[in-house]
């Protein structure tokens, strides 16, 4: 058991010194087993998370993300969080003025994490098999650089499915039973 959390540490010591030595614009921890983000790496990437663009924590065991991370990586474009046991986003995700992309398939959501609406960059949102049965879908109207929003295998009301086509220049993504009527 040890053993293995030393080769998981060692692992994702490796992914963070390749990133820093390297300079490189992602941070990929993904397959990492990870409860938590680990405090020790805002310490060890301190002089380039103004460059991280894309951090990729699919596949994990994340319950939450925390507040310092997102003001820590300020200038992310993408990040990867599918496969986690998310439930909630903190509010300071607001914050991230360059993300474009958000993966979030595969959680805990109970309903459409909020604070993405206020992020005016997103472009693309995926929440695929979550557990997510309201939408806010005003908010999401409003969102002009939105294209795609996936929420195939999520327990949508029918009532959102009647409101969302006339109002909502984007894709969306339902799951295939799950027809949207024609406006």
């Amino acid at each position: 058991m040890q053993k293995k959390m030393g080769e998981a540490v060692a692992r994702v010591a490796r992914k963070v010194n390749d990133t820093v030595e390297n300079k490189t614009d992602s941070l990929d921890l993904a397959n990492c087993k990870l409860m938590t983000f680990p405090v020790g790496i805002y310490k060890a990437m301190r002089s380039v998370t103004e460059g991280i663009h894309h951090i990729s924590l699919a596949n994990n065991e994340l319950k939450s993300l925390t507040s310092r991370f997102v003001t820590t990586f300020s200038q992310l474009r993408e990040l990867n969080l599918a496969g986690n046991y998310l439930h909630r986003l903190p509010e300071e995700v607001t914050s991230l003025l360059h993300l474009r992309a958000i993966n979030l398939s595969r959680n805990r959501f109970r309903r459409f994490p909020e604070p993405l609406a206020a992020v005016t960059a997103l472009e693309t949102i995926d929440l695929e098999e979550n557990e997510i049965t309201e939408v806010p879908v005003e908010k999401l109207a409003t969102m002009a650089s939105l294209r795609s929003l996936n929420l195939r295998a999520n327990p949508v009301g029918p009532e959102v499915r009647l409101l969302v086509r006339p109002l909502v220049p984007f894709d969306l993504l339902l799951s295939p039973e799950e027809t949207i009527p024609k406006a």
